[in-house]
């Protein structure tokens, strides 16, 4: 039998917390990608002026990729005290450090005022928005996860994770009706400032909402039953993680190569490449993400809906299978320099992202324990972005240079979707799941006893 905090909250209840959740996710995800579209189209010229065009191009592309390297440390921070003192504090803190990092940026002066200290401060600033984003996503969806019921948890918690082409829609947004309205010497001098400046107003508004949702009442009882057993200290979130869900851990980093990979050449680099290879305008490109950033917002929750009715692990794989089949005709069409064809390309993309996308929050929330969950969804998802979405336009810039064609870029998005489908395809599902069932490892009930026994004829694990 479910607990009471299992509970579902009242309806009104739960919209404000996932609410809560999307907006703070929607501005954090509007500074990360702001900086990522920023870095496709002038960084290059404001703070590596003396590098050739592509060239610059890579080492703008660095300093983002320097952003990831910092959200394993964030996952690892936010995750071990979101686990020992709850989510919200956490959350609003990652909020805080994202938004006054975006704020500096629109503030530094670039290459021609102070020469090689430019980039070292925007590399600076580049990891705190890594390190903040790096505790925010699991935060965010750990509060829907552990606030809704198992019966639609899949279609609650995908809400924060359209977060993501919110963030992306709002900052390619502003970027396309600044390059529209101003001269590009205007928007390379001054324009690009304003985006960035405006995360300071959204991050008061995020906050605001933020400051006035609830804990997690899973999370609640958990610590509730952690103070009365004192006299038996509890291992770190990371120990117990690595001691008891290190398979879960890696299911998760195998889960996110092709989802983020994927995302981030669909997204990021195709502002180079359309603009390079295709003879695209940046404009034309810029527009295209934008309306496909609008349809993935609007496809993620009907996909975390029907992984609620068919389970996690069928979405995934559909997802997954979907984009290394979509990868040679994605440039194809691309090529042809047609904006029909380049939104196309995009926008089926991002659709077929989404199937990843959208059942991850509940899936990798339900993989783990309560006292465990932030570090354990945090590690796995943060320490794959490393690996996958770090060096993504990186590596798939540089192929571009080295061979002048798209058919490695496919390659490479492909051999991602090969790990996605062994890691996915190895996995349990989760779906229905009780998050209230505080969980250990099944190992550690003794071998052959009741305990044990019970447990795996109910499917859930113990205390």
């Amino acid at each position: 039998m479910a607990s009471a905090a299992s509970a579902p909250p009242t309806p009104n209840n739960l919209k404000r917390i996932v609410a809560a959740s999307l907006i703070g996710t929607t501005i954090e995800w509007y500074d990360f990608f702001l900086y990522g579209s920023a870095a496709a189209l002038v960084f290059n010229k404001l703070f590596f002026p003396d590098s050739d065009p592509l060239v610059g191009t890579l080492l703008s592309f660095l300093t983002y990729a320097v952003g990831f390297a910092a959200r394993p440390l964030g996952a690892l921070v936010f995750g071990h005290y979101g686990d020992r003192l709850g989510r919200k504090k956490l959350l609003v803190l990652s909020l805080l450090m994202m938004g006054g990092a975006t704020f500096a940026i629109g503030l530094l002066p670039t290459h021609a005022t102070m020469g090689t200290a430019a980039p070292v401060l925007l590399t600076v600033l580049r990891l705190v928005q890594g390190f903040a984003l790096g505790g925010e996503w699991g935060g965010a969806v750990l509060l829907v996860s552990e606030h809704g019921d198992a019966r639609r948890r899949g279609f609650w918690a995908s809400w924060p994770q359209t977060g993501a082409p919110a963030g992306q829609l709002l900052a390619t947004g502003v970027l396309s009706l600044l390059t529209a309205v101003l001269s590009d010497s205007a928007f390379n001098s001054w324009g690009w400032r304003i985006p960035f400046l405006l995360s300071g107003v959204l991050v008061m508004v995020g906050l605001w909402i933020r400051l006035s949702v609830d804990e997690s009442p899973v999370f609640k009882q958990a610590l509730a039953q952690a103070e009365t057993r004192k006299a038996k200290s509890e291992p770190l979130p990371l120990v117990a993680v690595v001691r008891h869900h290190w398979r879960d851990v890696l299911i998760a980093m195998g889960a996110r190569m092709a989802e983020n990979i994927s995302y981030y050449v669909i997204t990021a680099f195709i502002l180079v490449y359309a603009t390079t290879a295709a003879d695209v305008s940046k404009q034309t490109a810029l527009n295209a993400v934008l309306i496909a950033s609008a349809v993935h917002f609007a496809v993620i929750p009907v996909w975390g809906a029907l992984s609620d009715r068919i389970g996690r692990r069928p979405v995934y794989l559909l997802g997954a299978a979907g984009v290394g089949l979509w990868m040679f005709p994605f440039f194809m069409l691309i090529d042809s320099g047609h904006f029909g064809s380049l939104l196309l390309a995009v926008t089926v993309g991002l659709v077929l992202h989404g199937a990843m996308y959208a059942p991850q929050a509940a899936f990798f929330s339900e993989m783990f324990a309560t006292r465990m969950r932030y570090s354990g969804a945090s590690i796995g998802a943060q320490f794959a972005s490393v690996a996958a979405g770090a060096p993504a336009p990186l590596i798939a810039t540089a192929l571009l240079s080295e061979y002048n064609s798209s058919t490695p870029i496919s390659l490479y998005v492909i051999a991602s979707v090969v790990l996605t489908l062994i890691a996915v395809g190895v996995a349990k599902e989760t779906r229905n799941r009780d998050l209230a069932e505080v969980a250990t490892a099944p190992q550690d009930a003794k071998p052959g006893g009741a305990e044990q026994s019970a447990s795996r004829a109910s499917g859930a694990r113990t205390v």
